[in-house]
């Protein structure tokens, strides 16, 4: 008996310690992406530019991702249940989100490439009305995986089941077996088109950095490490989208086990590529460096 409740109560604090770490991680970034998007607020020329119009929305929806998965992990490791119906709203901005980045993070790989290859062009291509017909068509095709998983569970799931209390797992949905290959066919597409999107700007800007010189050089070389940054972010990202069917496979064998890797999934391939965003054009950019700085030393004076 006293064995038992020592197996309990360790499995208690390693629970609230994951927990807490887990939040300390999230709140850090959170209050990072909040400071970057109130800067890009206020600085307007921030507004008409391609790239950091899609900061913007990679922040946006980072910061969204990031305290939603954060509550979900919070009710999974202490067996909090929510009726099905319920658990649908937040299944469905996660499974919106966790493609909205990768798509935008190819977007902005794109950009780049259009600014160094088609320097005369990006321009015409890249304008602000460009750039939010962009944005909508991030999360058109975000969207469809969304619309595809939910229509499949609808033509699957009895009235009684939306009644039901569950814990909130995107595995809930997966009512059959052809709904997880459905599922995992959409995923390797997109795998598959973001990759060929990545390699084939990644060769074009560096097949131009080849031929630069002198300035120009130095800036496409800037713009090449960029794309590497991205495609680094990207593939974590990308990963991401595969971490359901292992987690669905461990579900099905032990709920402890599935619990333990939900969660190494979570820090590295959730909040991990989150974090780049923030250095790649928060740090990196000279522009938005300079913004930063400015703002944190006003803040500053403010306050002396």
């Amino acid at each position: 008996m006293a064995a038992n409740s020592s197996l309990v109560y360790d499995a208690l604090l390693s629970a609230k310690f994951k927990v807490i770490f887990a939040e300390i991680l999230v709140l850090v970034f959170l209050c990072i992406n909040l400071l970057l998007i109130v800067i890009y607020f206020k600085k307007e020329c921030f507004h008409t530019t391609a790239r950091y119009i899609l900061f913007a929305v990679t922040l946006l929806s980072d910061s969204l991702l990031l305290f939603i998965t954060d509550l979900l992990l919070f009710l999974t490791f202490f067996y909090l249940k929510m009726q099905v119906w319920m658990c649908i709203i937040i299944v469905v901005l996660i499974i919106l989100y966790i493609t909205v980045t990768p798509v935008t993070l190819t977007a902005m790989t794109l950009e780049r490439y259009v600014a160094i290859c088609m320097p005369l062009r990006h321009a015409e291509l890249c304008s602000t009305r460009s750039t939010m017909n962009c944005i909508l068509i991030i999360h058109c095709i975000s969207a469809v995986p969304c619309i595809v998983i939910l229509s499949a569970f609808f033509a699957s799931a009895s009235l009684s089941f939306y009644k039901e209390e569950r814990i909130c797992t995107v595995e809930v949905f997966m009512l059959h077996e052809w709904q997880d290959h459905l599922r995992s066919a959409i995923s390797q597409f997109y795998f598959f088109i973001m990759c060929i999107i990545i390699i084939f700007s990644y060769a074009k800007i560096m097949k131009v950095a080849k031929a630069a010189s002198g300035e120009n050089k130095k800036s496409t070389q800037k713009g090449l490490r960029t794309v590497v940054l991205h495609s680094f972010q990207l593939l974590l990202c990308l990963i991401q989208l595969w971490c359901p069917f292992i987690e669905a496979a461990m579900f099905n064998i032990n709920f402890k086990l599935f619990e333990h890797i939900r969660y190494f999934n979570y820090i590295v391939f959730y909040i991990a590529p989150r974090c780049l965003s923030p250095l790649i054009y928060g740090l990196r950019d000279d522009m938005f460096f300079r913004a930063l700085k400015n703002s944190l030393l006003s803040h500053k004076r403010n306050l002396i």
